[in-house]
């Protein structure tokens, strides 16, 4: 995991010195600090306490929830991750191409809607007769146009991520509850039964989804130039710019990739539930916690794939947990909120020290 952050910080080393001299109190110097002068060893004290948590937090689960650590529900944990896990993949892409400011740069909260309504598109693709085929095509097309008008809206018109996508949102959740009346549309195909049967070794395909996504789009974002110019363009735009790279093009494709991946986790979900869902928006706070915790596990605090997977995992172990132990679902969303606060704290205060 830190070998790709490493590779990055390699390769905009010189347009950063030249970006921070020529533009001063631009974004890029402002990201160049923690590489003079970060505070390794509580960074380093960070995700170390990090993984010491979660190390902690699985064992009480093993000791305290019936079940926990049987075979068959830790493959449940998984399958129940996949579709968070996807999520946050497509959020950590626009991270990564946006920087770390979550007002005017790396964030989507559109996410969560897009899932839904890909999910009611699919499913009601599948009641109108429709083949599989042309259902995951029109899931899909649903995700990559949402992904296309957040782009435009902050490439083209120049809004700010935040407020972006949070209109974007609104208006997706409305065109969800316009296509299904609030009620939950039924899907059932071989298919979505093939995505939720279990597959080798005795675990949930899903499972094995939310890996080969992973390994996928981390191939992509870690080990290509393309990834390379993604976080170039998120920690050092003026100094990428300075550079030649399209920064207005690579941060429209990131807004389009995590449409796309919307778009693929409502398939997902159509799978898990057996049809659309209502309450699509109840996973926005899971996928931003996500994220978030995952920059914990890189060297240099960056948003990174593999730290994504580690922390939805994570958060699948939390939602599991509470479940099995009958705890009230209340207290999760605090916890995750808890959680947010704690990663955005700790992370903004190593930056600026």
């Amino acid at each position: 995991m830190s070998a790709e952050v490493n590779s990055v910080s390699i390769g905009v080393r010189s347009p950063t010195a030249t970006g921070t001299r020529h533009h001063g109190s631009s974004q890029g110097g402002e990201l160049a600090q923690p590489r003079k002068g970060a505070p390794w060893g509580a960074a380093w004290l960070l995700r170390t306490g990090s993984i010491v948590g979660i190390l902690g937090v699985f064992l009480f689960f093993s000791l305290t929830a019936p079940f926990f650590f049987s075979f068959g529900n830790l493959g449940n944990v998984l399958a129940q991750s996949a579709i968070l896990g996807v999520l946050a993949f497509g959020l950590t892409v626009v991270s990564i191409a946006g920087g770390s400011n979550v007002v005017t740069g790396g964030i989507d909260l559109s996410l969560a809607a897009n899932m839904g309504l890909s999910a009611a598109v699919y499913a009601s693709l599948v009641q109108l007769g429709w083949s599989d085929g042309v259902a995951v095509l029109g899931a899909l097309a649903t995700g990559l146009v949402i992904g296309l008008v957040n782009a435009l809206a902050v490439v083209i018109v120049g809004i700010v991520p935040l407020l972006a996508t949070l209109a974007v949102m609104n208006v997706v959740a409305g065109l969800e509850l316009v296509l299904t009346q609030n009620t939950v549309i039924p899907a059932s195909t071989d298919f979505l039964s093939l995505l939720s049967a279990t597959g080798p070794f005795g675990l949930p395909v899903l499972a094995y989804v939310l890996l080969g996504a992973a390994l996928l789009v981390g191939a992509v974002v870690q080990y290509t130039p393309l990834g390379l110019r993604l976080y170039a363009v998120g920690e050092f735009p003026e100094a990428a710019r300075s550079a030649g790279l399209r920064v207005k093009t690579l941060t429209a494709g990131a807004f389009i990739a995590a449409g796309l991946l919307g778009g693929i986790a409502g398939i997902l979900n159509t799978s898990y539930l057996s049809g659309s869902s209502t309450g699509a928006g109840d996973i926005l706070l899971p996928v931003v916690v996500t994220t978030l915790l995952g920059s914990v596990f890189s060297r240099r605090l960056v948003p990174t794939i593999p730290g994504t997977l580690v922390s939805a995992i994570f958060i699948g172990v939390l939602i599991n947990g509470f479940q099995l132990l009958n705890l009230s679902s209340t207290l999760v969303a605090g916890v995750q909120g808890a959680l947010i606060l704690l990663v955005v704290s700790a992370t903004t205060l190593l930056r600026r020290r």
